[in-house]
Formats: structure tokens, C-alpha cells, sequence
């Protein structure tokens, strides 16, 4: 073994000399050995001389690729989904591999976690489920959720937090912040002491110069009332019964002084020394209380994926999916037929008195209802996909095959989401009454879930909202009066009033492709405030709130695309949206 010469000399330590052994090398130098000693980091063990290591120089461990907490961990937690993942190891992943602001994706959302997780640690995120049940409990999970307030490593909370850990005076004047979560947040932090840092701090030696010009004194008048010649750490820590007043004061004295060198030692060591991140603790605002940032839920038509297996035949795949087509429509029109078709109202529901599958192209069954004064209608049922939403295509077509030969009174178009033109188109047909029809989620899920709930909400009417749209000072402001309601007992349409609107969304520059929500309002229920406070746990500004509890609409500017959208959402969870031209306000002539 090579040996450096200087790192192998004799070491003298409380008037004994120690060599580091033959063919070894002491970790320091000479003068770090010396600091050692100052500060009482060196023991001696047998003919050994050691280094003191505390449990706090370094009191975490780093995690390793085997996490035996978790184990459990998610057998513990409440759950609302059946495959519902543990939150502690999410977490876990989500922070070792991403930075705040980064964007996790979750392509099985399930319940949610991964996407409840990311917003709590603020990274953005996306997430994806085939099932709309488990998009609306993950939807509704981050919703009603509550976050820690997380001081931003870029705000002036932050700065001064910062300097008050690291005992740095903080920077005048404060630089400008402007709140970016990307910088991260103001994260704990502990010290990670080792020989290194100790041995090459040299505060250590002006600490322990000062004292010793207080201690050195007490020290000899201690040997001199005892009658004995006791080096430093000879001095014995509690005084004899026997010892006079005298001795017990110089005793007392001296053994304050050391006790406050070691501390100012001990302080110096812990603030020279590195330090680690502790990423998964952060300092809090216990003032300020976070919940969801906005967010918007999608709905994409998915394509069918057919078998790659090259031994099985094109006809068996093309027969299994017509069969499960089939299939599908047949539980929708036996559930139709039992169930009828809703509205908001209790007592107002289309009953069919005959309703038989039929062999058109867009047409998939026709039946027959009694209207007003009993006359019987002609009804006609289109079903939209199983996997997708409803298209204006869909919805022509099938008006157009519905006027067809004798035709029909009222076509239904039943489906689980509509695209957001299918409203406008379904005006357009004359004589032909056409309705969109929103399928229950449950009836994809069938079995148990399907059992439990009530037929009358299997197939429901929303109507569409009743807006009024204002101009004043170049800028737009929307009213909504409430939600036009088709009763399907006479098959006239009514006003209803606000009470039955849960919040109406509206997207002042709509761009025909998505609706992206600018603007949020929330209507029913009494004492809004009084309840979102229980919800909150916190004290909520009245005038602030006041302006999402409105049936009218903040002004905003004119829509460069020309058109706006307005969403409206029932407490059923039914939704409709509707689309409104904005023509520009011509320019003045001279």
C-alpha cells in the first residue's frame, strides 16, 4: 500500500502518542487532527485513537432500490377505486425522477393518485382512463381536494426563508420574484458533518483560542485550590462532597465555558458543513390553504384495435366485432325500452308504448309514444358510439334517413358525449323533432353497477342553455337565464330557472377544436360561502367569491375566432354545451 509520509506520522493525543498502524495513513493531516481534538471528535479505544461520528452529523439515510415501508401502505389507505395504487410509492417515484413544474403522465388513471400527487407537489400532469367512471371519481377527487400551501423557492417568502435557514442576511434589495414553480419550492434541509469538513474548518481554531484565554486561568486557580496538576480533560465532571466553596465556584466557572465552547464549536461545525435536500419535506404556509389548479377533461373517439395474430382469420375478428356491436346495442334499446327517456323533472318522461330494432344505416330502432291529447307518435332511436362521443355526421344522417317515406315525429340520438356542434345541428330538420339523449355511464359498465342504479336516470334530456349575450364599452357579458327543457310528455320546450344549474363555464374564445374554460360560475344551493368555508376549513373573502356565485358573467373582450362557447353542468353531472357567433364591432367612419 502506498503511504504518503506525512499522514503517517505519530500523532501525540492527551499526552500519548498513536501512529495511524503500519502500512495505513491517518485521514487528515496533522492540523486537521489537531481541530479534531478541539473538538472533541477523537476517543480513545484500546491503543486506538478514533474519530467520534453522532447520530446527528447525518441523521437520514438515503433510500434504496428496496422500499419495505411501502409494503403495507396501501392496504391502510380508505380507498375509492378497487385497484386504487398506494400513495407512498407514486409519491416516492413522482419525486425522485421529476422537478416541480415537469409533466408526469398517467396513461391509467384509475382513481386518480398519480394525478392527486402531482398537483400536490406541483408538477403538471395528464391522465388517461377508458372508463368514464374512473375519470369522474378522479375528476372529483382532486376537485374537493386540499393542499398544503408549499413556500416558492421564487417568491419573497421564500428568499426570506431562506436566508433565515442558511443564516445568510438576505440580499438588498430583494431581487424580483415572479412565483415560478419551476425553481422549486424551500425545501428542509440537514447537515451532513463528516471528518473532511471538520478537519478543514478553521473557525475551530479561533473558537478554541478565544476560550482558552478564559479557560487556561480557571484551570490552574482549580489545581492550585485542589492541590493538583489536572490537564483539561483530567477535570472530572461532577465536584467531591469534600471539595471547599472556593473550588466548587472555579469548578462551576470553568465547566460553563467549556460547555459554551463546545456548543459554539458544535454550531460551527453544523453551518460550515454540506448539507442535503430533503426533497420530500418542504416548509409550509400554515396561513394559506392550496386547492386544484383548472384543469379540463377531454374526450377523444378511440379506434378499435383489431387481433395482430397472423393465424387468425380477417372474417373471425370483422364477426367478433359486429357481434359485440350488436350486442351493445341490443342491452341499450332493452334498457330504453324498460326505462323510457327523463328530464330534469320527475313526472315528465317519454314512455314508449312499442319500440323494435331496426335495419337502417343509422337507424337503429323505431317505436311508437303517446303525445299530447293521446295522439300517437312515430319515434325513431339512433345510438351513438360505444367508445366515443356523437358527431353532427351522425346526427344528419340519421335526421335525413328519419324524413325518409312516411317518416317519423321525433328522432332520439342517444349517446354517452356529444360533440359540442351536435346542438346546433339538431335544429335544422323542419317537421322533425330531434333530441340528444346523454346514456347513464353505468349502462357501459353493465353488471352489478348497472343493478344499482335507478332506471330514470339511464337516459336523460339537458336542454340547452337560455343566454343572453350584452355588448357595452366595446367589451362582451353573458347572461344565462337558465336551461331550455324539452318535455317529452307533449314535446313543447320551456324555460326552466337557474336553481337546477350546478355552474355554467364559458370559454370566451372558442376555437372550434376544445373548450377550454376561462371563465367558471357556480349557481344553486343556498349559503355558498358558508359551505365552502366547511370545506375549506378557512375564512373565505365574501366580495372575492361573490364574483363565481353569478348568474352574469364578468365583461370580457370580443373573441378573436369569433365565437364563444357556454358549458352548463346539472347536478346530476349532465352537461351541454352550446356555441355563440361574436361579430365584430365595425369600425368608425369618418
Amino acid at each position: 500500500m502506498f503511504t504518503t509520509p506525512h499522514l503517517a506520522l505519530p500523532f501525540p493525543f492527551r499526552d500519548l502518542p498513536f501512529s495511524p498502524g503500519s502500512n495505513r495513513q491517518w485521514q487528515t493531516t496533522q492540523d486537521g487532527l489537531q481541530r479534531l481534538t478541539k473538538a472533541d471528535r477523537l476517543i480513545i479505544t484500546g491503543a486506538t485513537l478514533r474519530y467520534v461520528r453522532f447520530a446527528e452529523d447525518f441523521p437520514v439515510k438515503p433510500v434504496s432500490n428496496l422500499w419495505q415501508d411501502t409494503g403495507t401502505g396501501s392496504f391502510t389507505e380508505s380507498k375509492i377505486y378497487i385497484v386504487q395504487t398506494g400513495r407512498k410509492v407514486v409519491e416516492r417515484c413522482i419525486l425522485m425522477a421529476t422537478d416541480p413544474g415537469d409533466l408526469v403522465l398517467d396513461p391509467t388513471c384509475g382513481s386518480g393518485t398519480t394525478a392527486h400527487v402531482a398537483e400536490q407537489w406541483g408538477r403538471r400532469w395528464i391522465t388517461i382512463d377508458t372508463s368514464r367512471v374512473a375519470l369522474a371519481l378522479a375528476r372529483t377527487r382532486i376537485m374537493a381536494a386540499r393542499f398544503p400551501y408549499y413556500l416558492l423557492a421564487d417568491s419573497p417568502e421564500g428568499l426570506q426563508k431562506e436566508a433565515e435557514i442558511t443564516g445568510r442576511p438576505p440580499v438588498l434589495p430583494p431581487p424580483p420574484t415572479a412565483g415560478d414553480v419551476k425553481k422549486g419550492f424551500v425545501y428542509k434541509r440537514v447537515p451532513h458533518i463528516t471528518l473532511k469538513s471538520i478537519a478543514n474548518n478553521e473557525e475551530i481554531d479561533a473558537i478554541h483560542a478565544r476560550y482558552e484565554q478564559q479557560l487556561e486561568p480557571l484551570r490552574s486557580r482549580l489545581n492550585q485550590v485542589l492541590k493538583k496538576n489536572w490537564q483539561e480533560w483530567e477535570i472530572p465532571r461532577e465536584p467531591e462532597p469534600k471539595w471547599p466553596d472556593s473550588a466548587r465556584r472555579v469548578f462551576d466557572g470553568w465547566w460553563r465555558l467549556r460547555r459554551e465552547r463546545q456548543k459554539e464549536i458544535d454550531d460551527s461545525i453544523a453551518r460550515r458543513a454540506e448539507t442535503e435536500m430533503l426533497y420530500d419535506q418542504t416548509y409550509e404556509d400554515p396561513r394559506r390553504i392550496r386547492v386544484s389548479g383548472p384543469f379540463t377533461v377531454e374526450s377523444l373517439s378511440p379506434h378499435r384495435v383489431m387481433s395482430t395474430s397472423d393465424d387468425r382469420p380477417a372474417s373471425e375478428a370483422a364477426a367478433e366485432q359486429l357481434d359485440s356491436s350488436a350486442q351493445f346495442e341490443t342491452i341499450v334499446l332493452d334498457n330504453l325500452r324498460k326505462a323510457g327517456v327523463q328530464n330534469t323533472k320527475k313526472n315528465e318522461r317519454l314512455i314508449f308504448d312499442r319500440l323494435d330494432p331496426y335495419a337502417g344505416t343509422w337507424l337503429h330502432a323505431a317505436g311508437e309514444y303517446t303525445g299530447a291529447k293521446g295522439k300517437p307518435r312515430r319515434v325513431a332511436v339512433s345510438i351513438g358510439p360505444r367508445y366515443g362521443t356523437v358527431s353532427p355526421e351522425q346526427v344528419r344522417e340519421a335526421a335525413k334517413e328519419a324524413v325518409q317515406g312516411v317518416g317519423f315525429d321525433l328522432l332520439i340520438v342517444c349517446g354517452f358525449a356529444f360533440d359540442p356542434h351536435v346542438t346546433e345541428e339538431a335544429k335544422r330538420y323542419g317537421r322533425l323533432d330531434v333530441q340528444t339523449v346523454r346514456i347513464h355511464s353505468d349502462l357501459l359498465m353493465g353488471g352489478d353497477l348497472l343493478k344499482k342504479t335507478s332506471a330514470a336516470n339511464l337516459f336523460t334530456i339537458f336542454g340547452e342553455p337560455d343566454v343572453e349575450i350584452h355588448r357595452q364599452n366595446g367589451k362582451i357579458t353573458v347572461t344565462l337565464h337558465g336551461v331550455d327543457i324539452y318535455d317529452p310528455t307533449t314535446g313543447e320546450i320551456r324555460s326552466s330557472s337557474t336553481d337546477g344549474i350546478a355552474c355554467w363555464l364559458i370559454d370566451t374564445n372558442y376555437n372550434e377544436e376544445s373548450f377550454f374554460v376561462r371563465h367558471a360560475y357556480f349557481l344553486g344551493g343556498q349559503e355558498p360561502y358558508e359551505k365552502l368555508k366547511r370545506a375549506l376549513r378557512a375564512e373565505i373573502d365574501e366580495s372575492a367569491w361573490s364574483t363565481l356565485y353569478s348568474a352574469t358573467s364578468r365583461p370580457f373582450d370580443v373573441p378573436k375566432s369569433g365565437k364563444i362557447a357556454v358549458k352548463v353542468i346539472n347536478h346530476y353531472g349532465d352537461e351541454v354545451l352550446k356555441v355563440f357567433p361574436i361579430e365584430k364591432a365595425p369600425r368608425p367612419t369618418k
